[in-house]
């Protein structure tokens, strides 16, 4: 298992824009991925969950992938997120 954590820097957050550009990388792989902020869980794979967690400029966001091409995964995005 692979984790990253994400501090929010968008001033309107965790909103539709990043929340997409996560669930169509995230499409990309049979690993699990998820997002977890503030006792919440979202699968990576479902645009309402991402959206749903509510996560706000400065909140951390951590991220956990698994299962067989979670580097691969972990690294797309990675890389989703730190062009934000």
């Amino acid at each position: 298992m692979k984790e990253y954590q994400y501090v929010v820097e968008d001033p309107m957050g965790l909103h539709a824009r990043p929340a997409s550009m996560i669930f169509i990388e995230a499409g990309k792989y049979m690993c699990s991925i998820e997002a977890y902020w503030n006792l919440q869980k979202a699968d990576c794979k479902s645009l309402l969950a991402i959206m749903g967690l509510g996560a706000k400029k400065g909140d951390e966001v951590i991220f956990r992938f698994e299962g067989e091409d979670e580097d691969a995964a972990y690294y797309a995005i990675r890389s989703v997120l730190d062009k934000k």
